[in-house]
């Protein structure tokens, strides 16, 4: 199976970086997974936007967005589920 290249937003980079150590731990192996599987059981596709998904870890939700052209996926935002969609 391809892997696909991950990049993250800085802005995503900075709210990853705020969060407290434990549910960093929990979140980063998810979306280092998402490498192998850019689609994980789970996984939504946002209403009304033509390339955003997002996956549930916990209270957080990660959006991303995958090209498969060129096999990338940037993580656009890490956030509490409250301002995911802020």
């Amino acid at each position: 199976m391809r892997e696909y290249a991950l990049v993250f937003a800085r802005s995503a980079r900075k709210e990853l970086e705020s969060l407290p150590a434990r549910v960093v731990r929990r979140i980063v192996p998810r979306i280092e997974s998402l490498v192998t599987n850019p689609r994980p059981d789970g996984c939504k596709k946002l209403t009304g936007t033509k390339n955003l998904w997002r996956i549930r870890v916990g209270d957080y939700r990660v959006i991303y967005s995958i090209e498969d052209e060129v096999l990338t996926i940037e993580v656009i935002s890490v956030r509490h589920r409250g301002d995911a969609y802020r």
